[in-house]
């Protein structure tokens, strides 16, 4: 076979790839996420008072800084000598965690490390949720609970716990939003087993709502 055609041949393939959104997994690493800004944002019943859900999205990627701060907002330490964070979670268990999807994969937040960990390469924005604007939006949160942390509780309290915890983070991250000049809203309507499968959750771990996060759009 001649070189031209092995050349062609091989550019053909790394279009097919590129457009697949296929990532080489030396591509995605750990993110060391930026200590929270904790002196900035408006006061709170400024936030309140415009706190709200939105549908539009501009796909412009959100900074770094503005990703370490939401987290932190979210559900990060903010009593480093005892470990307890920002929203209140119900006996301590600590139970959900926050999975981060980006267009180049998906990160679960560590809290004490401060680090997302990537989980799956790729872009799998389009299973994050049913609405049109999911797979554009700079980020999708997924709200996970994991049930081998929840052994103080009865089996029939379980979702009443891991509801109420998501329900605590996710308000946070819409005073957030409010705060800073971003658009966000929660979501139910997903398929949990599709997406469940494609982010390799364990059996014993339960995607509870999303939320959507990033730039109005226009």
């Amino acid at each position: 076979m001649k070189i031209k055609t092995i050349i062609t041949i091989c550019f053909a393939l790394a279009i097919i790839l590129i457009h697949s959104g296929f990532v080489y997994a030396q591509e995605i690493k750990p993110i060391k996420l930026l200590p929270a800004q904790t002196k900035i944002g408006k006061p709170l019943m400024q936030a309140l008072a415009e706190r709200k859900s939105s549908r539009n999205f501009s796909s412009k990627e959100l900074p770094l800084q503005v990703i370490s701060n939401m987290l932190w907002a979210a559900n990060g330490i903010n009593r480093p000598d005892s470990g307890y964070r920002t929203a209140p979670s119900g006996m301590s268990m600590q139970e959900i965690d926050i999975y981060v999807i980006k267009a180049e994969g998906v990160y679960l937040f560590d809290v004490k490390a401060n680090i997302l960990i990537p989980v799956v390469i790729g872009d799998i924005r389009g299973l994050a949720g049913n609405q049109s604007f999911v797979q554009d939006a700079a980020i999708n949160l997924i709200y996970v609970a994991d049930l081998s942390r929840m052994s103080k509780i009865s089996r029939n309290d379980v979702d009443f716990y891991a509801a109420a915890d998501t329900g605590f983070i996710s308000e946070n991250v819409y005073l957030f939003c409010a705060s800073e000049g971003l658009a966000t809203v929660v979501r139910g309507w997903i398929d949990k087993p599709t997406l469940a499968k494609a982010m390799k959750l364990r059996p014993d771990q339960r995607i509870i709502l999303a939320q959507t996060v990033g730039y109005p759009g226009k």
